[in-house]
């Protein structure tokens, strides 16, 4: 059985002082995959890499935006990069191989402050990351691709879906992408694999009183390449501490 987290810490520095690196110690995860870390590497001392655990962080150029992470109970066979320099530039994406296993922290766009990054957002969808998956589903490896994709799926995955339904990360087209993902493209929504409750958010506005009232979305996920269908065991969703207006997503697989 393995253990993969995935979390928006929201600032790494900020999630720390939360307490964030005292509960991950405690997960005994494999691997933890972070996003939005927004800091450079020379901001972050001893504390932020682990004793006994292998730390990658892929910040963003500019300071206090961005920016992704890995913490890995095992030394991967090598840690690589984007193959798109806007997305490495702004840090999004990094990638450790275990064997035939791959892990992937990314953090897509948001296009919620204004209509321009909406429509790199949706450019980046669809005409290079979905080909990208496609060709990754074609390669024989295995592949877990978490992180904050910034996209609800399905009206359940929402609790204002009509209240939301025309702003950035509900919109139909970005739902639809979601469901190409899910259906044509042959991936897995591993968290759907075990749970198919309602009011299962992982992030929560904040504003007015989203949390206190579970008024939140699900737009953290571990997408799965098809061979790794039915190895979800165990899922949950962090809510016992916050570190972040994100929650973190843990998944158990039997591999």
């Amino acid at each position: 059985m393995i253990r993969i987290i995935t979390a928006n810490v929201n600032g790494i520095r900020a999630a720390e002082r939360k307490g964030f690196f005292q509960w991950m110690k405690t997960q005994n995860a494999d691997v933890v995959c972070v996003q939005e870390i927004k800091a450079q590497e020379d901001q972050l001392d001893d504390k932020f890499y682990p004793e006994g655990i292998h730390t990658y962080y892929k910040p963003a150029e500019r300071k206090g935006y961005s920016g992704t992470g890995l913490y890995c109970k095992q030394k991967p066979d090598q840690v690589i990069f984007s193959p798109w320099e806007d997305i490495d530039f702004e840090g999004r994406f990094i990638q450790a191989d275990f064997g035939n296993l791959s892990v992937i922290s990314i953090y897509i766009p948001s296009g919620s402050a204004k209509q321009e990054r909406q429509d790199y957002k949706m450019a980046f969808m669809t005409e290079r990351f979905m080909p990208y998956l496609q060709e990754l589903q074609k390669d024989g490896r295995e592949y877990i691709v978490c992180g904050d994709i910034n996209i609800v799926h399905k009206k359940i995955d929402i609790k204002n879906f009509n209240g939301n339904k025309n702003r950035s990360g509900c919109l139909p087209e970005e739902r639809a992408w979601m469901e190409e993902l899910f259906t044509q493209a042959g991936f897995i929504d591993a968290f759907r694999e075990i749970n198919q409750e309602a009011d299962q958010y992982t992030w929560w506005s904040n504003r007015g009183q989203a949390w206190a009232n579970n008024t939140g979305w699900r737009i953290d996920y571990h997408i799965l390449s098809a061979n790794l269908k039915g190895t979800p065991q165990r899922v949950e969703i962090y809510k016992d501490e916050r570190f972040s207006d994100h929650s973190p997503l843990i998944i158990d697989y039997n591999l």
